[in-house]
């Protein structure tokens, strides 16, 4: 490599699957990713950038327009082997049926590694091995990608036969399940192909995880912030007796309306820090978060009973729990959690007369001429507000950049029993986001600050298992297929 910076040219048959995997690796969604053939027409570098510092670049390319033409004038070359590459380039300049082959052979003539990329879940082909001794010719340093897009294994045998002939490694990817703990494998395995590039490599790695921890942190701020804002929430206006009833209604929506927006801009900090920007990461329609935080939908998810869900909406909307204290504090139901048993056994936990009468639904409170509303009184609303934010995070992290097929995506959907995160906790668990509630409604400036901190640790544990999780397939059932990586031990290092 003949810059300090690692510098990795992502090459390929058309409609293999290249940009994907460049989007994937490099986190940039901007990268076009087209079903239609050969949409890729010139190089374009995709830099990664961490703290305003270029750590890596990956490139673009066109796909192989003549191989076997390319292949042929390169094994009939007699100059100096040094300097084939820009002899082909220089000799097929200006030929249009040249133009691609010129255009893709430019990063690896200046030196950049090379990440070739071809479509596991189809036959091997004549022009496949005529690009591949192409690559070999060059004597790029040069890793293989099988991007297995439909999980198809039957050839994959013949690929890695092929490839261990040709190639540094060797590596499994699927660009459109691939998560963080695989970016770093493949970066990891990247290290093999050359024993120049593994200091810059380690360096990248480092960068990457750093930064990872960094995002996980902010994720952990951000939430901790929606909670306080929520929780907290307080107001008081003016209100004459005979227009206490209209007021309520009035303050309640507003109160409804502000959560969803602060839920609604949690998420979109979220989305950013992971570097989902350009493409809109919908959620599916059927997936819990797309359901109105207040929704009926939302209440059934979380397995209350009908009447339950009456009992709330008579309460005048019962914000989520807000008017309900439905199980011992510190408890949560979970999103998908089937709480019935619990709901019945604690049956007295329902203080009726309490809730009938008002005075503590959102906290609201008659007092002269005025009304005050919040904080809020039932740390439920704690409970499923991290369990959205939590399943909002691990679909964002899981998230491919290379993957555009959001209509067809699963998504979040319950699955039966206790699903949620936060009904796993243990009670020291518990005991920490109890704590921190009581802090939010005091308001106590010193006191929220300690507290904030243990929540923002325990869910920085909390996004640890969760990528730990999904990168032991458990998240998807995945087949275990996209972390491998097989390396050639006969091979010289940059051969």
């Amino acid at each position: 490599m003949k810059s300090s910076l690692p510098e990795f040219a992502v090459l390929g048959h058309p409609n293999e699957g290249k940009s994907s995997v460049l989007s994937t690796l490099a986190e940039d969604d901007s990268v076009r990713v087209s079903p239609i053939p050969g949409e890729t027409v010139v190089c374009q570098a995709f830099p990664v950038r961490i703290d305003g510092r270029e750590i890596i670049r990956f490139i673009d390319t066109p796909g192989f327009q003549n191989p076997r033409q390319t292949l042929q004038w390169l094994q009939d070359y007699q100059g100096p082997e040094d300097a084939m590459l820009a002899a082909f380039i220089a000799a097929h300049q200006g030929d249009p049926a040249f133009h691609d082959d010129c255009e893709l052979l430019g990063p690896v003539a200046a030196g950049a590694g090379v990440i070739f990329v071809v479509d596991g879940s189809r036959p091997l082909r004549h022009v496949d091995r005529a690009e591949m001794e192409i690559l070999r010719l060059s004597g790029a340093p040069r890793m293989a990608v099988i991007n297995c897009k439909d999980e198809e294994a039957g050839y994959l045998p013949k690929w890695q036969s092929e490839f261990r002939k040709n190639f540094n490694a060797v590596r499994l990817f699927n660009s459109c399940r691939a998560n963080y703990r695989q970016r770093i494998d493949l970066l990891e395995s990247l290290k093999s192909i050359d024993q120049q590039l593994e200091p810059a490599l380690r360096m990248v790695i480092e960068a990457f995880q750093e930064d990872w921890e960094v995002r996980n942190q902010r994720a952990a701020a951000i939430l901790a912030d929606l909670l306080l804002d929520v929780l907290g929430y307080q107001r008081t206006v003016p209100c004459a007796r005979d227009e206490e009833e209209r007021r309520r209604g009035e303050l309640h929506r507003e109160y409804l309306a502000y959560v969803a927006q602060r839920e609604r801009q949690t998420q979109q900090a979220i989305r950013a820090l992971f570097k989902h920007n350009i493409f809109n990461l919908e959620l599916p329609p059927q997936s819990i978060l797309a359901e109105d935080l207040f929704s009926k939908q939302t209440w059934e998810f979380l397995g209350l009973s009908d009447r339950q869900i009456i009992l709330a909406g008579a309460l005048g909307g019962a914000a989520l729990g807000v008017g309900i204290d439905a199980a011992t504090v510190g408890t949560s139901f979970g999103l998908f959690s089937a709480v019935g048993g619990l709901i019945g056994a604690g049956a007295t936990a329902f203080k009726g007369k309490e809730l009938l009468s008002g005075v503590r639904l959102l906290g609201m409170k008659m007092g002269g001429e005025q009304l005050r509303v919040g904080p809020v009184s039932n740390i439920q609303l704690l409970y499923i507000l991290l369990d959205r934010g939590l399943l909002f995070y691990s679909h964002v992290i899981n998230w491919a950049h290379g993957r555009r097929d959001y209509e067809h995506t699963a998504g979040l959907q319950p699955t039966g029993g206790k699903s949620g995160f936060t009904s796993r906790w243990d009670r020291e668990r518990r005991a920490i986001c109890d704590r921190f509630y009581r802090a939010a409604l005091k308001g106590r400036g010193g006191e929220i600050e300690e507290t904030s901190a243990a929540l923002q640790d325990l869910l920085c544990d909390q996004f640890l298992d969760i990528a730990e999780d999904r990168a032991t397939g458990n998240a998807d059932g995945h087949d275990g297929h996209d972390g491998q990586c097989l390396r050639r031990d006969d091979q010289e290092v940059g051969q």
